[in-house]
């Protein structure tokens, strides 16, 4: 059994055995019908992924893994909050018509800060570290800037990360103010495990964990009959990641230099998204 599918498998039961429900609450989110998307959610969920033993990818149904790399390059890699740099439509309802999400994401990144070693933005902050200081405690990257908030067409779920370096072993902690758990959880766990993957490798350093803390974690109504399907479904072993070897700049990386070997999964699953 892939240990993501245990991971998601427990995490669910515990939501939706121990969970508390929105219902009497003023909730923002709506279908697409107009009817408020209640939730039912545990705060404080942490899981934890040890990369080096497998890619944690969940079997029960398949991860469009492309993609999900995709999206994480247009945000650490491009550092865009245009949605025409990024080769999919999951960012369309929260963009203008020129294609931008506003000050989130990507243009949190782009930013650079004056340090006394140089001037960087936050991700170039983080390859210098890891090169010249890896075994410092201060290795994080945070794009819930509270002066821009009014000017973020949605404000950042995946907010921070903190790096550190165990070992030989690079860690990292991925904080989440929020996620809808059947649409996101694995879709974010694969992209923060695979920007591991490229830190660790252009800094000569081996993967460690991916640590997950997500404080609001949700399950939408209409999604409670799709994950009850889900936890009787068979579940298959990780497959392995293969990442290309010639690569050792992370501004070089494309979706293409990512390959799953063996991987089986269930059949996908249509899943309404609450907005």
């Amino acid at each position: 059994m892939s240990k993501a599918d245990f991971i998601f498998i427990k995490m669910c039961r515990d939501i939706l055995e121990n969970g508390t429900s929105s219902e009497g609450e003023v909730v923002r989110a709506k279908w697409s019908d107009g009817t408020t998307a209640h939730t039912i959610k545990k705060f404080g969920v942490v899981n934890r992924y040890d990369l080096g033993e497998e890619f944690p990818i969940m079997t029960l149904r398949p991860t469009n893994l492309k993609a999900a790399i995709d999206e994480v390059l247009w945000i650490w890699q491009k550092k865009s909050n245009n949605i025409k740099d990024l080769n999919s439509r999951i960012w369309d309802s929260w963009a203008d018509e020129a294609g931008s999400i506003g000050k989130a994401y990507g243009y949190q990144l782009s930013i650079k800060h004056k340090y006394k070693e140089g001037e960087f933005d936050q991700v170039d902050r983080v390859l210098y570290d890891l090169k010249h200081n890896p075994y410092s405690r201060r290795i994080i990257v945070n794009m819930y800037n509270h002066q821009d908030l009014n000017e973020m067409h949605l404000y950042p779920c995946a907010y921070s990360m903190t790096f550190n370096v165990t070992g030989g072993k690079l860690n990292a902690v991925l904080n989440q103010r929020s996620q809808d758990i059947l649409v996101a959880n694995n879709w974010n766990i694969c992209q923060y495990a695979v920007l591991v993957h490229m830190f660790a490798k252009v800094s000569n350093l081996e993967v460690g964990e991916l640590v997950h803390v997500i404080a609001d974690a949700h399950i939408y109504d209409r999604h409670i009959p799709l994950i009850n399907e889900l936890l009787k479904r068979p579940v298959y072993d990780a497959p392995k990641l293969v990442i290309n070897g010639n690569k050792d700049n992370f501004y070089e990386f494309s979706v293409d230099d990512f390959i799953l070997e063996g991987y089986q999964s269930g059949s996908q699953i249509k899943i309404p998204v609450a907005i």
